[in-house]
């Protein structure tokens, strides 16, 4: 199966301090591969080297065979939930139609096709019944769905989603894999969570990242690779029941 995100030899430095560290990764198409590790551990960073948001000090990254420059239109983004202004005047289907610009002349008007695609993907997160609603106004697992949406109709070759369901209640959270699972037939994705047990339901490779890949492969993954990675003992969830994994140290 092609690949189409290859870094080799990835080095990360903030202010001297090593963030990430002699990272290797591939990611075929159709994967849908989830990235765990603790906070601080470089989940972000790494996400921002593929988008090329971050160049990295040291290694090689290829995205769809080229420089990510070059394909970045090609990738949908959703980052974690932030600040943000309560007052701005956009609706739902307005910060939606935005994810639309990769695909058309920046000063050229939206066309029938575009808000068709907006309406399908406002649909598809659940918020249609909100798609006139001021954003500033929604939840933040409202918002985190909009944000999604507007990636989703950029019409991405490869989806970025981190920590996508925070934020998002119990219930919503479900449907939201649920949607990830069928999307990653057409969509390859990647997407940090700390979300252990729905990472051992849904997808299909884990990488663990604590500066460096302690372990990638399929999410039949070992409590001691777990816990290299975290550092401390954690909650394995094997197959959709929990357990603890304790160890002396």
């Amino acid at each position: 199966m092609k690949s189409i995100v290859d870094l080799k030899d990835i080095w990360v430095y903030y202010d001297e301090k090593i963030v990430l560290e002699n990272i290797n990764l591939v990611v075929k198409e159709n994967d849908f591969l989830g990235i765990i590790g603790p906070n601080g551990g470089g989940k972000t960073t790494l996400l921002k080297v593929i988008l090329g948001l971050i160049k990295p000090n040291r290694g090689d990254v290829k995205v769809f065979g080229g420089l990510v420059e070059n394909n970045r239109a090609l990738i949908g983004y959703v980052p974690q939930l932030s600040q943000f202004d309560t007052d701005f005047p956009a609706t739902v289907l307005d910060v939606v139609m935005t994810g639309r610009l990769n695909q058309t002349r920046m000063f050229r008007r939206y066309n029938a096709e575009d808000k068709k695609i907006a309406n399908k993907v406002i649909e598809e997160v659940n918020m249609s019944h909100l798609q006139h609603h001021a954003i500033g106004k929604l939840s933040g697992g409202e918002r985190q769905r909009v944000f999604m949406a507007r990636a989703l109709a950029s019409e991405p070759k490869l989806l970025l989603l981190d920590e996508p369901t925070a934020n998002v209640d119990k219930n919503l959270d479900t449907k939201l894999w649920e949607f990830f699972n069928d999307l990653k037939k057409t969509t390859p994705i990647i997407l940090v969570t700390h979300d252990i047990s729905a990472v051992s339901i849904y997808v299909d490779k884990i990488a663990c990242l604590n500066r460096r890949l302690h372990y990638q492969g399929t999410k039949e993954i070992t409590p001691e690779a777990l816990e290299d990675t975290y550092k401390c003992p954690v909650e394995l969830i094997a197959h959709g029941l929990p357990h603890r994994v304790l160890k002396e140290h």
